[in-house]
C-alpha cells in the first residue's frame, strides 16, 4: 500500500476559479481522473503576505502528480499562453513547504537542490523564513521552468518530503494559518493621506524597549491579539525579538516600536500596562 502524501502551492483567485471550474465541474473532473483530493482555500483565506489562495492536492504520490500536471496544464494554457506561440511557456510555481522539512530539499551544503536543478532542469529557489508572521512555519519553494521541467521538479521534492516523517505530520487543512498572525506590520494607520507627511511630529521614528522574557507572552497575547490591538490603538508597528535575543546585559527582549512620537508613547503606555498587571498577579 502507497503512503498518502500531499503537496501545497500557490494561485491567483483567477487561476482558483479556472480549477474549480463552473459549478466545479474542472475540480471534481481532474480528481476523478487522477485519483487524488484536490482542496482549496477560501477566496479570501491567502497565504500570509501574498493575495494568493492555496490549493491542496492530496493522494499517492503518483496520484498528486497526475492532478498537479492536469492543473498546471490547465493554468498554463490560459494564463501564461500567448496566441500562436510555439515554444513552451515559462511559469512560476510556488510550492508551500514546512520549515522543517526544507533542509532534507537543500541537503548538505546545498547538495540536493542542486542536483533537484540539474536533473529537473527547473530553477528552484527557497524563501527565507518570514519572521514578520509569527506561528507561520512555512516556508515558499518556486520552481521556474517549463511544465515538464516543473513537474520533475515537484515528482523529486514530492518523493523527498514523502521520506521524511515530519511532513506527514504537518498534513492539515488547506490553510492552517488562522493562528498565524502579522506582527502588526499591516495596521499602521495611513498618516496624512499617503505620501505627504504633515508638520514633523508625524515623522517616524523607533524605539526600542526592553520587556522581561517572562512578560512577552501578555504583550503578544493569544494569538498575537494584544500586538495586535496595541498596534491598532496607537498606530506603531511593533516587533519584538526572537527568543534568545536580549538587550545586551540583560534577559529582556528587544520590543521596536516604530511610529510618530505619540503613537509610540501610546503603544510604550499600553505594554507597560499589560506588564505591571501581569506582574502584579
Amino acid at each position: 500500500m502507497e503512503k498518502n502524501t500531499y503537496t501545497r502551492f500557490l494561485v491567483t483567485n483567477a487561476e482558483a476559479g479556472s480549477v474549480i471550474g463552473k459549478g466545479g465541474s474542472t475540480i471534481s473532473d481532474f480528481q476523478s481522473q487522477s485519483g487524488a483530493r484536490i482542496q482549496l482555500s477560501r477566496n479570501h483565506e491567502f497565504f500570509p503576505g501574498t493575495s494568493d489562495r492555496i490549493i491542496m492536492v492530496s493522494g499517492t504520490i503518483d496520484e498528486i502528480l497526475k492532478a498537479v500536471d492536469l492543473i498546471l496544464a490547465k493554468l498554463l494554457n490560459e494564463f501564461y499562453v500567448e496566441e500562436g506561440d510555439d515554444v513552451d511557456p515559462r511559469s512560476k510555481l510556488r510550492i508551500v513547504v514546512p520549515n522543517s522539512s526544507c533542509g532534507g530539499i537543500i541537503g548538505k551544503a546545498g547538495a540536493t537542490i542542486r542536483s533537484f536543478i540539474e536533473e529537473s532542469q527547473a530553477g528552484i529557489k527557497i524563501s527565507p523564513q518570514d519572521n514578520n508572521y509569527l506561528g507561520l512555519s512555512d516556508r515558499l519553494v518556486t520552481l521556474t521552468g517549463t511544465l515538464e521541467e516543473q513537474m520533475r521538479a515537484i515528482e523529486l521534492i514530492l518523493m523527498k518530503l514523502a521520506e521524511d516523517p515530519h511532513y506527514a505530520q504537518s498534513f492539515s487543512a488547506p490553510f492552517p494559518y488562522a493562528a498565524a498572525t502579522y506582527n502588526a506590520m499591516n495596521f499602521v494607520p495611513n498618516v496624512a493621506g499617503g505620501k505627504f507627511q504633515s508638520n514633523k511630529g508625524d515623522r517616524s521614528t523607533s524605539v526600542t524597549i526592553g520587556v522581561a522574557d517572562e512578560h512577552i507572552g501578555v504583550v503578544v497575547g493569544r494569538g498575537g491579539r494584544n500586538l495586535m490591538e496595541i498596534s491598532q490603538a496607537s498606530g506603531a508597528r511593533i516587533k519584538i525579538s526572537d527568543r534568545g535575543d536580549f538587550m545586551s546585559g540583560t534577559s529582556d527582549r528587544k520590543v521596536t516600536i516604530t511610529g510618530s512620537q505619540r503613537a509610540i508613547r501610546m503603544a510604550e503606555a499600553m505594554i507597560s500596562q499589560k506588564v505591571d498587571s501581569a506582574s502584579e498577579r
